[in-house]
């Protein structure tokens, strides 16, 4: 049988259906559909997928299990490395990690390795499985994980495996970090997806304090001396949002993407009526970036109700970070681009209520020190976009409030903590960190990697205090 050199479709919603509605697009792959998948892969003498994976998953085989339709084998596998696969199966980019090294690639298109970890991960979630409790000794050391981000959830449950009797402790009402409140709905479902994969990590024995602000009911120092904890790792993430600094940012209708995103997923404004969570979203919508994030806003912004949705972004289309995958499903659904194009103004009205969005042209120059080159603003070149809400998506940056409480704990310029790439220690003993709070905004596998990087560095450093 010839080789397929194309990856099996992904099935999804219709894009003039799903634009009305929160419903997961992609669909999934079917049992045969996913064997069909696995038998593309060469299997190769060394294979090189394993180099692009944050969190070391035997690519081979799991791929191998599924091709044998030995569907229970594939997801253990996988969970020797990765405590949260129906995730990472829907939002890791696979395209520029373990799917970019498929040799595959240098003939088709690479194996589709993340939708193959989808399909186990859900099947597997879908036969509702028991989950064993770890059993741990009495005495067991104890860790205290801040933030129930991805970071923290793949920490704390390496950590429970190894016997340590872990609690999480969640500053929001509900667990899950940005895979909660910042992935939409149609992206990456609460209820049938995280709230099931995080029951799966209290089930290991986890304990997750949620309305639990680290910093303010308790310090690291009182969580150490005072609590009884013997290391502390912090996986606060990145979830300070970042302004542009124009004039008419503090208008009524100018949201940050984290907050426009969490009022949406958190205080579940895509239930409305159900619950009805203030949130102003008018007909004409401006984005402001060209990350995943912004594509997330924009796309939600349009199910809300807006008639016109626009991405303003100032670098060429070949520059925007987002995946091509949410690139092309934002086009779909009718999401107007306006590319190399600078918000300088947002404009309002007498009543302090937005009504436009004053732009310049840009044009690109030489590289500038990410490697992409620098947009250079076109001089006279100005005119106004009429708007009605405006949602900033250009970043985001630390929470100060562990850096502020811990003394001796050292950070960078930019406010993050400053840790071992490879042990994740800081200069504070017994205390670790990883994920966004270190590295910056990053994607949910990297945090997820960081956290197993930690958890091993904690598991080292506490069994040496044994001796």
């Amino acid at each position: 049988m010839a080789l397929q050199l194309k990856k099996h479709e992904m099935p999804v919603q219709d894009p003039k259906i799903r634009a009305h509605n929160f419903d997961e697009v992609a669909l999934g792959y079917d049992e045969d559909t996913a064997v069909a998948e696995a038998e593309r892969c060469l299997h190769c003498k060394v294979p090189q997928c394993r180099k692009g994976c944050p969190v070391a998953i035997d690519i081979p085989t799991f791929i191998g299990k599924i091709k044998e339709r030995d569907f229970d084998g594939a997801i253990a596998t996988i969970k020797e490395s990765n405590a949260l696969p129906a995730i990472c199966g829907r939002v890791c980019p696979q395209e520029n990690q373990c799917e970019k090294h498929c040799i595959l690639a240098k003939r088709g298109e690479s194996v589709a390795i993340g939708r193959l970890e989808r399909y186990v991960a859900d099947r597997e979630l879908a036969a509702n499985k028991e989950v064993k409790p770890v059993e741990r000794a009495a005495d067991a050391q104890k860790v205290a994980v801040i933030g129930a981000g991805p970071s923290g959830l793949s920490c704390a449950g390496d950590l429970a495996k190894k016997g340590y009797d872990v609690t999480i402790f969640e500053a929001l009402h509900k667990a899950g970090g940005v895979l909660s409140y910042g992935i939409p709905e149609f992206r990456l479902p609460k209820d049938t997806v995280v709230k099931k994969e995080i029951e799966n990590i209290e089930k290991l024995g986890v304990k997750i304090e949620v309305d639990s602000v680290a910093g303010r009911l308790y310090t690291v120092d009182e969580l150490m001396q005072e609590e009884g904890f013997d290391a502390v790792f912090i996986g606060t993430g990145a979830g300070l949002p970042r302004f542009q600094g124009i004039p008419g940012e503090s208008l009524n209708g100018v949201y940050s993407a984290n907050e426009f995103l969490t009022r949406c997923n958190l205080m579940k404004a895509y239930k409305f009526p159900e619950y009805a969570t203030p949130i102003q979203v008018g007909k004409h919508v401006a984005v402001v970036g060209g990350g995943n994030v912004a594509m997330d806003a924009a796309r939600t912004a349009l199910r809300l109700g807006a008639e016109k949705v626009s991405i303003i972004y100032r670098r060429s289309e070949a520059e925007i970070p987002a995946r091509a995958e949410e690139v092309g499903h934002a086009k779909e659904e009718g999401i107007d681009f306006q590319l190399l194009t600078n918000p300088i103004e947002v404009l309002g009205d007498e009543n302090g209520w937005v009504k436009g969005l004053k732009c310049i042209r840009m044009e690109l120059g030489e590289p500038d020190a990410s490697g992409r080159r620098r947009p250079i603003p076109i001089e006279g070149s100005e005119f106004d976009m009429a708007m009605d809400t405006v949602i900033i998506a250009i970043g985001t940056g630390p929470n100060p409030i562990i850096a502020h409480t811990t003394p001796g704990l050292e950070t960078t310029k930019r406010g993050n903590i400053a840790a071992d790439e490879e042990t994740c220690a800081t200069s504070k003993e017994g205390v670790f960190a990883g994920g966004d709070i270190v590295t910056g905004a990053a994607t949910v596998i990297l945090a997820m990697g960081a956290g197993r990087k930690a958890a091993a560095a904690i598991d080292k450093y506490l069994q040496s205090k044994k001796k």
